[in-house]
């Protein structure tokens, strides 16, 4: 079976993403400039201070403060290396590696524009609390 392309459908296509695309690069482009700001502003001992040694309030905490720092995967394993060097929890680090990468509350203002408010606060909250199970669960694995 062959399909045949419609250059007109095609151009209009692509004249719409790019559009959309550029419509959204300021918004990308303040997201990205605030987390830089964030992350420049928490130091790292920060972190060490609100930690505590229960391994559910240690998720829930981790998971509060990857939300809010919010960062890309490969920085991550960069600061969560450092974190479990300086003795805070696998829990806590495990929960806060989760959600630096899937949660994003500083990102919600430009995902509510670009994505819909309904989607945005919906796929967080969601991230928010696989993020504590995930957190859990991964950590009584390793340990079996």
């Amino acid at each position: 079976m062959k399909f045949k392309i419609n250059s007109k459908r095609l151009n209009f296509s692509l004249l719409k993403a790019t559009k959309s695309l550029w419509n959204s690069t300021p918004i990308i482009l303040a997201t990205l400039l605030l987390v830089s700001l964030l992350k420049a502003a928490v130091p790292l001992s920060f972190y060490l201070k609100i930690f505590s040694d229960n391994a559910f309030f240690d998720s829930i905490i981790g998971t509060a403060v990857g939300s809010i720092s919010a960062g890309n995967a490969i920085t991550s394993y960069i600061v969560s290396g450092e974190l479990l060097k300086q003795g805070i929890s696998l829990f806590a680090v495990t929960a806060f590696m989760v959600a630096w990468t899937t949660v994003g509350l500083i990102q919600l203002p430009a995902e509510s524009a670009i994505l819909g408010k309904k989607f945005a606060i919906f796929r967080n909250t969601n991230s928010f609390i696989l993020a504590i199970l995930v957190s859990i669960i991964t950590v009584l694995l390793l340990r079996i």
